[in-house]
Formats: C-alpha cells, sequence, structure tokens
C-alpha cells in the first residue's frame, strides 16, 4: 500500500517535489517506486544541468523496464544524491527521504501550481488503478 506526505507536491508522472523557498528537492513516489519494482540502476543528470517541468530528466532500470523520469519542476540542478551510487535500492526502501534524487533551483514558483497535493495525487493513483 502507498503512501503520501502531505508535505509533499505530486505530479501525475509519479514524482514529487518537497519545497523549501526556492527550493525543489525531487524524487519518485512510492507508488512509482511500487510499479517499476526492484530498482537496478539510475542515470541521474549532472549539477548545474537544467531540468524542465514535465520533461525527462534521469533514466532508471528496473527488474521489469527502463523508463524516463519527469521532471515536476523547472529549474537548475544544484545537488544530486551520491548515495544512490552505492545503494540505488534506497529508492524502493525509502523513496520520501533517503532515496530523493536531485535538489533544483525552482526558476518559475507559479509553475507549482500544475502539481496535485497528496490528497489529489491519491485520488489520481485509485482513478489510475481502477482504469488498469
Amino acid at each position: 500500500m502507498s503512501f503520501y506526505p502531505d508535505d509533499l507536491l505530486y505530479s501525475r508522472e509519479h514524482t514529487w517535489a518537497r519545497i523549501d523557498g526556492n527550493m525543489a528537492t525531487i524524487g519518485i513516489t512510492d507508488y512509482g517506486q511500487e510499479k517499476l519494482g526492484e530498482i537496478i540502476s539510475i542515470k541521474l543528470p549532472d549539477v548545474d544541468a537544467s531540468v524542465e517541468q514535465d520533461e525527462p530528466f534521469a533514466s532508471i532500470e528496473s527488474s521489469k523496464t527502463v523508463d524516463e523520469l519527469i521532471s515536476p519542476v523547472s529549474g537548475d540542478i544544484i545537488s544530486v544524491n551520491e548515495d544512490l551510487t552505492d545503494d540505488v535500492g534506497i529508492i524502493n526502501s525509502d523513496p520520501y527521504d533517503t532515496g530523493w534524487l536531485i535538489t533544483v533551483d525552482v526558476q518559475d514558483p507559479s509553475l507549482l501550481d500544475e502539481l496535485l497535493d497528496a490528497s489529489e495525487y491519491s485520488d489520481y493513483i485509485e482513478g489510475e488503478e481502477a482504469n488498469e
């Protein structure tokens, strides 16, 4: 059973953003990592690269598929989670804390209005599962 912390914003592409001022820490949702299965590897962008909302920013390989992760925000990457180099499995075991992916300096905070809160994301997932 997936859970969705109330302090995050969510995309329909199963990524989350934890907002602190103009900074957004980005990760994959619990639902997203469950759908992927055991994560084998991830290719994250470099620090100082830019990401665009609704555009791919990383490639992830799991026991089921290879997929692109879609950014919930636009901005410049200021850090990447180096711990994933040693243990990519933390994305599966702790997607909302130690399994974070990148931190972004958000360029246009108004785009955050397009993201879902925890309740809206939960409703979205229920609708998605009903359509499977």
